[in-house]
């Protein structure tokens, strides 16, 4: 008798865990994109390889789907190519898409008027206005002009207007977080464990980036046209210790996303808090019913103390079981962008400006509507 009370005790667990069970695989498929390709050879480097930018993004691509298929058997690596093709970007947007994918990385090389330009760089999308971030977006997005009818698939985008781009980059930040999450452990990886020089994580409006549904991140592994790193770049080591990296960073972000998730459905969470992702977390509450708008310092998967900015106490809400850090609550936006260069001189290179109405997060292009 005791035996039959232990498989029905065994059956409700199971019956009433399936649930929590099935969230710990939260990443089933992972998209692959080596930048480039076919007709469009990317950077061309120094003229010393028959290489280019296409071919060392592939060698690496192809690497990393090499490692992350043996560690993870149960993850669906898709590819937007495998050999030298040219799939427009709309191409491998819509394959992401259509595959339902849980990660978009795009693998690329950078490259430079001089050569003594270096190191790593991983973009998420966004807006930040720098120099460096606007070269990249044209260096990346201009790929558009060597496909057919290329006015008509992107709605008359133009990578060279910056117009265009503050426009085309307001549109999408869903997923902002969770990328910036990923392309900060790729950083680490490259600078802690290959010694790579650390650019950053930059917000870069790209397309490849913007018009992916799901966490997406373009990785830079450096400048082949600086000598150095372009050795480094063509060697079998140098393609094995970048894609290792870029899987460390992946396992990385693949436990805690997962591990975080799972403990959230133990705890039951999603019935405690009922947490729509617009409740605020937040040391004083407020009844300010116009847009609010506050500068995002961090974000995190388990909540942190993070110690006041100059003047300003830290605050946090949590949005798609994320913990995000927040500084600042003011009316007009320009006070926000002061707000936001003393984040960035503080430390926190990635600040960007968040906007709230009567505690429900909004897009800034609304609440810039909003305030007109």
């Amino acid at each position: 008798m005791k035996r039959y009370n232990f498989i029905f005790l065994v059956l409700i667990f199971l019956v009433h865990n399936t649930n929590i069970l099935a969230q710990k695989n939260v990443i089933k498929k992972i998209v692959l994109d080596a930048g480039h390709g076919g007709k469009d050879p990317g950077a061309l480097g120094t003229g010393r390889y028959s290489k280019t930018e296409k071919d060392i993004a592939l060698d690496v691509t192809l690497k990393l789907g090499k490692y992350l298929n043996a560690e993870f058997p149960e993850i669906n690596i898709i590819y937007t190519r495998k050999k030298d093709t040219f799939p427009t970007l709309k191409d491998r947007t819509n394959l992401a898409n259509e595959s339902n994918a849980d990660l978009f990385i795009s693998i690329h090389c950078d490259s430079f008027t001089k050569s003594s330009a270096k190191g790593t760089s991983s973009h998420v999308m966004g807006l930040r206005y720098t120099q460096e971030n606007l070269r990249v977006a044209q260096k990346e997005n201009s790929v558009i002009y060597l496909e057919d009818n290329y006015e008509e698939n992107y709605d008359g985008f133009d990578p060279y207007s910056p117009e265009s781009i503050i426009a085309f980059s307001l549109s999408q930040t869903t997923f902002l977080d969770q990328s910036i999450l990923i392309a900060q452990k790729i950083q680490e990886q490259f600078r802690d464990r290959v010694k790579r020089t650390d650019r950053g994580v930059k917000q870069t409006p790209l397309w490849v980036t913007r018009a992916t549904n799901m966490p997406s991140v373009l990785v830079e592994l450096g400048f082949i046209s600086n000598p150095s790193e372009e050795d480094f770049l063509n060697s079998e080591i140098g393609q094995s210790y970048m894609a290792s990296a870029i899987f460390r960073a992946i396992k990385s972000y693949k436990n805690e996303l997962e591990t975080s998730n799972y403990n959230l459905a133990i705890d039951n969470s999603e019935k405690n808090n009922k947490n729509d992702s617009s409740k605020l977390y937040t040391k004083k509450e407020t009844t300010q019913k116009d847009v609010i708008f506050k500068v995002q310092i961090k974000t995190s998967l388990k909540i942190k103390m993070i110690e006041p900015v100059m003047n300003y106490n830290v605050d946090v809400f949590k949005e798609n079981n994320l913990f995000k850090y927040t500084i600042g609550s003011v009316s007009n936006i320009e006070e926000a962008r002061e707000i936001q260069k003393i984040a960035v001189s503080n430390g926190y290179k990635d600040a960007f400006i968040v906007a709230f109405i009567n505690k429900n997060k909004i897009s800034i292009s609304d609440a810039i509507n909003y305030k007109k």
